[in-house]
């Protein structure tokens, strides 16, 4: 059985404790029964984390859940946030936490920083349909923001192995590999582990029906291929639709049903390619008999209820770059439910499909080969139990209780990396800082405050002197 995360290393000398260390974990998305992606990771790290830590989880946009195991808060502003930061020891984020409070770096706060998803990849789609110049320096920005985290961050945790080469790279290039931290742990993983999503550790219960029998055009014995999670530029519904219109052709009973189009997120707009997989529904004729979108977010605790009624789960994407580097969290849903599963080839899961037999994976935009394989899962019987149980018992091995072993130990035991003491400065980071010193002695100067008036003059006449045709 394939392996998705490394054992922990233990790393620099630890901090010493004699109580519980206490650890913040901080989230950007709204904590509720709605959540996206970052929030279910930060929700379901305090609960493990909250067994051998005093645990601390704030929401920097809204919080409406509770737990009795641990503290579940908001912090609208930065003086509610300081508050948190100074109590802990430990402090775990993803996101733009450090770009929005940069205050943050310079406190002695033991940092972790989640870089399980690698956003300067995803801007490259997300910001696609932007004008040059704005996609640009939104990527630019992207890239700097996850800089700032890498050069700050005394651990770090990614999704995979293959994420994990990736990141070793950016950490190389930056200085982070350097004979501090080489030395304390030659194998690094005392500063980047690898932390994916898990499963939930308790069995789904289905409490009522969601789709079969439930969802109009969609009855109690329909064959129902879920897609589980929101329609993104980078994923390819269409190719998906294209293979769905084709096997319904033969196959009068299969229905398509995407569990959410809308991102609980208000911040995160509509994605062309959820308007392009309507379009082409609608186009064939599908919408709404053979193919259904959920237009809202299926809550967090209810999401069973849905997946119960489905017969295979589907993830389709595209071949780019951030494919390479992703780690499809829906299909842990799958894994959750013993979902067979069919997938593009490409990514890390589709390698873990393959060599555990929890599915069939197809080439990209082949939608011949999709329609062939949602076919043999759905209607044979003898091949959908056997790759039902075998996605079952893997997805045990991937419970959060197991995947999250790297972060409970560091935080029962944190450090703060070796290079903080003497970081590695790069030749253009020093270059960089003499000249910021030169520039800041010259604005301090005499001559400088006294020639001022004198050169605001002389940008006025530029700025009015008439363009040459």
């Amino acid at each position: 059985m394939s392996k998705l995360y490394d054992d922990h290393a233990a790393g620099s000398t630890p901090t010493s404790q004699t109580s519980p260390t206490r650890v913040l974990v901080v989230t950007a998305d709204v904590l509720g029964d709605r959540m996206a992606g970052p929030a279910i990771r930060a929700w379901e790290m305090s609960k493990a984390l909250c067994r051998v830590t005093d645990v601390r989880l704030i929401s920097t946009a809204r919080s409406t859940i509770e737990s009795d195991k641990f503290t579940v808060g908001e912090a609208l502003t930065a003086v509610e946030l300081k508050a948190h930061v100074e109590w802990a020891q430990v402090l775990i984020f993803q996101g733009h936490l450090l770009a929005s409070h940069p205050w943050i770096k310079k406190t002695g706060t033991i940092i972790v920083a989640d870089i399980y998803d690698p956003m300067h990849l995803e801007q490259l789609e997300q910001g696609r349909e932007l004008p040059a110049k704005e996609r640009t320096a939104g990527v630019a920005g992207t890239v700097e923001l996850l800089n700032e985290q890498i050069r700050r961050a005394d651990y770090m945790l990614c999704a995979s192995a293959k994420q994990r080469d990736f990141w070793l790279g950016q950490l190389a290039a930056m200085g982070r590999i350097n004979p501090a931290t080489y030395d304390d742990d030659e194998s690094l993983r005392s500063l980047l582990a690898i932390v994916p999503f898990g499963v939930e550790d308790t069995s789904p219960v289905q409490r009522q029906h969601g789709i079969k029998g439930v969802v109009p055009g969609i009855a109690a014995d329909d064959k129902v291929i879920i897609w589980g999670g929101g329609i993104y530029n980078w994923f390819d519904p269409v190719t998906l639709i294209r293979a769905v219109n084709a096997l319904s052709l033969r196959r009068d009973n299969v229905r398509l049903f995407f569990l959410g189009v809308k991102h609980p997120n208000p911040d995160v707009p509509a994605m062309s390619m959820a308007v392009r997989a309507r379009g082409l529904a609608e186009e064939l004729g599908l919408l709404d008999r053979v193919v259904f979108f959920n237009e809202g977010w299926v809550p967090y605790e209810t999401r069973a209820d849905y997946l119960l009624d489905a017969d295979v789960g589907v993830s389709t994407h595209l071949e780019h770059l951030e494919t390479a580097f992703s780690f499809r969290t829906r299909i842990l849903d799958y894994l959750w439910t013993s979902l067979p599963i069919v997938s593009t080839q490409g990514d890390t899961f589709a390698q873990l499909i393959d060599a555990n037999e929890l599915g069939i994976t197809v080439p990209p935009e082949d939608a011949r080969a999709l329609e062939l394989a949602l076919e043999r899962l759905l209607y044979d019987d003898e091949l959908h139990a056997a790759t039902a149980r075998r996605v079952h018992d893997f997805g045990l091995s991937m419970t959060w209780g197991k995947v999250l072993v790297p972060i409970t130990e560091f935080c029962q035991s944190p450090h703060i990396a070796p290079d903080r003491y003497v970081p590695l400065e790069l030749p253009q980071e020093i270059h960089l800082r003499q000249l910021q010193r030169r520039v800041e002695g010259l604005e301090a100067s005499t001559s400088w405050r006294m020639t001022r008036p004198l050169r605001w003059a002389i940008d006025k006449l530029r700025y009015r002197r008439p363009r040459r045709s």
